[in-house]
């Protein structure tokens, strides 16, 4: 739910931002790291199922979803996997995005992808990537409607939906605002940002959450910035210095740095799609 507050277009670069001790003792549990994931996933006390939807054209998509545990309809918050696919990880976002009061559906978009018609499981480690890179535009689209339009219509949702994605996901997330002017909010980490010309489809506020030493994604933030900008649109972002891409997954990495970030995104992440979506 956009409120007129949130359409002031403003950008924040945020150097060594540190965490007080204030702010972290209100911050949110953050996602577990790659080597956490398992262990949380198996102690978490929310219901997550795999569920199949329709995503049109005759296509069906495997897709990983977590409820909250709240007494109301919750919004909802569409996770987009890294080049890695729908990985432990991704599910241990979804998993924590629901214990932020969100239903979270996760979709694998290397769904029917892969040898005898799987998805990320049934491919080779090295061969993932490479599929990731041949999807096509029009079907991830496609396949992310197909996702809002099953996790907007359970019982227990709101229609309020938001988009979240990390790494190759986060330029979906990105990309998917252009593509989607239902869409509530984006948010996107250490993904980068679509050509100027079409920005001008975005109807959805943007925050965007990168590392410092990301130079290959951070060179698309000035373009996108000063575009938006001039749009009237609405992009937010940060920057953490010293850390590196993935931060989120890898929050033990560069010598502390890439905790801070997380330390230091995921409540931001958290409080704008709070903001945008309300009915929290």
């Amino acid at each position: 739910m956009r409120t007129a507050a949130s359409w002031s277009v403003r950008a924040v670069s945020v150097l060594a931002l540190a965490v007080t001790p204030a702010a972290s003792a209100s911050a949110q549990e953050l996602p577990a790291d790659a080597e956490a994931v398992e262990a949380r996933l198996e102690s978490s006390p929310r219901h997550g199922e795999w569920v199949q939807y329709d995503a049109g054209s005759g296509d069906s998509v495997l897709a990983w979803v977590v409820y909250p545990e709240r007494s109301d309809p919750a919004p909802v918050v569409v996770v987009i996997h890294e080049i890695f696919g729908l990985t432990d990880w991704v599910r241990g976002v979804a998993d924590q995005l629901a214990a932020e009061g969100f239903i979270a559906v996760a979709p694998d978009l290397l769904s029917g992808k892969g040898p005898g018609g799987g998805g990320t499981e049934s491919f080779e480690s090295g061969e993932v990537r490479r599929a990731i890179r041949e999807l096509d535009r029009g079907e991830i689209v496609r396949r992310l409607n197909g996702a809002v339009r099953y996790a907007t219509s359970l019982p227990a949702a709101t229609s309020s939906f938001a988009s979240i994605g990390f790494c190759w996901g986060g330029s979906v997330s990105f990309m998917y605002a252009t593509a989607q002017p239902e869409l509530d909010a984006a948010v996107v980490y250490y993904g980068t940002a679509p050509d100027a010309e079409a920005l001008a489809d975005i109807e959805a506020p943007v925050l965007g959450l990168y590392g410092g030493d990301d130079a290959r994604v951070n060179a698309t933030i000035g373009p996108a910035e000063e575009e938006m900008a001039r749009l009237g649109k609405f992009y937010e972002y940060e920057i953490y210095d010293g850390a590196g891409h993935g931060f989120l997954r890898r929050q033990d990495g560069r010598d502390g740095a890439n905790l801070n970030a997380a330390q230091n995104a995921w409540p931001r992440a958290v409080a704008f799609l709070k903001g945008q979506l309300g009915d929290m």
